[in-house]
Parts: C-alpha cells; structure tokens; sequence
C-alpha cells in the first residue's frame, strides 16, 4: 500500500515536471504565439481523442447548454494560454509563470460571482499578498517597462484560467475530466484555425520538434497524468504539489535558456506561492471538517 501511494506521488511530480515545461518552451518556439497555441491543441486534441476511445469515456453531449458551456470554456481556455505565452515572450518564465500562479486567489475571490458559495473575507488578505508579491516582481509600474507588460499579461491568463475552471467545474459532475480537456482544445483548434493564414507559419520547418513536445508531453499527457492524480489524491493536495510548477519552470528554464532569476523575482515568487500554499491547506482543512460533518 504504502509502495503504491509513493508510485502515485512520483506520478503526480512527473506529471508537474512535464507541465512545468511549457514556460521554457513558450519562450523558446520562435513562431507567433497563436499558431503556436494552435498547433499545441491540434495535437494535444488528437491524442486525448485516441486516450478517450480507448478508455471508453463518454464523448456524447448531453445537452444544448451544455455545447455552449464548452465552447465559452475553450475560449476562456485559449485567451488563458495565448496571454501566457505572451506574458513568457514579454519579459521571462520566472515572472510569467510566477504571475500566472496567483489564480488560486484569483478564483476564491470570483468564485462567488458565478456560483452560489460564501465569500471568506481572509481572500482578501490572500489577495493583499498576492499584490504585494507581484509589486516585488516588477518594483516599478511603467508599461514601457517588459518585466511589468509581463507580469500584467500573467494576471490576465490567471484571470482567463480561473474563469475557465469555474465554468469546468459545472460539468465535471456530467462528464470525466479528460473528455472536458478533449472537448475545450478542439474548439480551441476550431476558432484558432484562421491563424495559419492570417500569421506566419514558415517557421514550422525548425520548430516542429518543440511543437510536438509541447502538444504531446507538455499538453496531452501532462494534464492527462495531473487529471488521473485525482483519484489517488485530494484536489488540495494536487494543488500543493502543482505549486512547485513555477520553480521547476525556472530550473528548466535556467538549464536550457540560461534565464538567471533576480532577488525581486525570488522573494516576489516566494510571497505568491506562500499564498497558494496556504488557501490550498485552508482548502484541504475545510473539505475534511466538511467530510466529517457528514
């Protein structure tokens, strides 16, 4: 027993380790971050296709609303990857991906807007240190400034991101959370389609090897791997796990790209993952009193 729980969570960190990969590798494709969110999906959406037919998952939509809470979902989803991988090419990976990882807060504090649940007035706080964290990345507030462009580009990708799991997170009840992922990057291949045309695409020819990393391993069998996760561990625990994706996207990042993170950048990122740490136990304590209660 206690061999197989150890094989699950090295699982789990292969599993962060392969998703982690897509800060160094959205710096480093030297193509237009649309056709590169595109190629992403299309091979991504092929692979999960296969993995669903072979696991049996139910791919029939159940209902209208249920089409349309797809397609706003994989459009959220796009917008989230698009302006990350924006953020990564602005100013660097540490700061994109440090950016990005404020959406934990992010969605405590809109969940309410959109669902039926109590605000908890500690948000606030967790959102104060968010700030301030984001403040240590980039010091100083001047568009013109990279690092800053960066940081904003990332707290809209976690805007789109926590969006895009709040609306996912009403059909989880009705379909397995492969069969979301597979639907939501095939609309997002659908509507990006036009870019091959509209954007430069010659480069393909040097970039394809890293294109398919990130469609295959990055994409497919990351996510695949952190959705299987689930089942052996609690969402709260994964997200504990999940939050050292931003210090292995800089350790990948400083191996291959040579990207030296600043002290801003160290105590900045130190503040935002405190933050995710702690709303993730506060979520693991509650799930349990509520577990208990029943």
């Amino acid at each position: 027993m206690k061999d197989n729980h150890f094989n699950q969570l090295l699982l789990l960190l292969l599993a962060t380790l392969f998703i982690s990969s897509s800060g160094a590798l959205g710096k480093f494709i030297d193509m237009p971050v649309p056709v590169i969110i595109w190629m992403r999906s299309i091979i991504a959406s092929v692979l999960l296709y296969g993995f669903c037919r072979y696991k049996k998952y139910r791919l029939a939509l159940r209902t209208r609303k249920d089409l349309i809470l797809f397609i706003i979902s994989g459009l959220f989803l796009a917008t989230h990857w698009i302006t990350y991988f924006y953020a990564l090419k602005l100013s660097n990976v540490a700061i994109g991906m440090l950016s990005l990882f404020v959406y934990p807060i992010l969605t405590a504090l809109i969940e309410p807007l959109f669902i039926d649940t109590k605000f908890d007035p500690i948000y606030i706080v967790l959102g104060v240190m968010v700030l301030f964290g984001i403040y240590i990345l980039a010091p100083e507030f001047n568009l013109e400034s990279a690092h800053v462009k960066g940081a904003l580009f990332g707290l809209l990708s976690a805007l789109f991101y926590s969006i895009r799991n709040i609306i996912s997170k009403q059909m989880v009840s009705r379909y397995n959370s492969t069969s979301i992922m597979f639907y939501q990057i095939t609309i997002i291949s659908v509507v990006l389609l036009p870019v091959l045309w509209l954007q430069d695409s010659s480069n393909i020819e040097t970039q394809y090897p890293y294109i398919i990393i990130l469609g295959v391993i990055t994409t497919a069998v990351g996510h695949t791997m952190l959705v299987n996760s689930l089942k052996h561990f609690t969402v709260s625990t994964a997200s504990i796990i999940s939050s050292v994706q931003p210090i292995l996207g800089i350790i990948i990042a400083f191996i291959f790209l040579r990207e030296i993170p600043t002290w801003n950048t160290f105590f900045g990122g130190t503040v935002i993952l405190l933050t995710v740490v702690i709303e993730s136990l506060r979520s693991q304590k509650k799930n349990k009193a509520l577990f208990k209660s029943k």
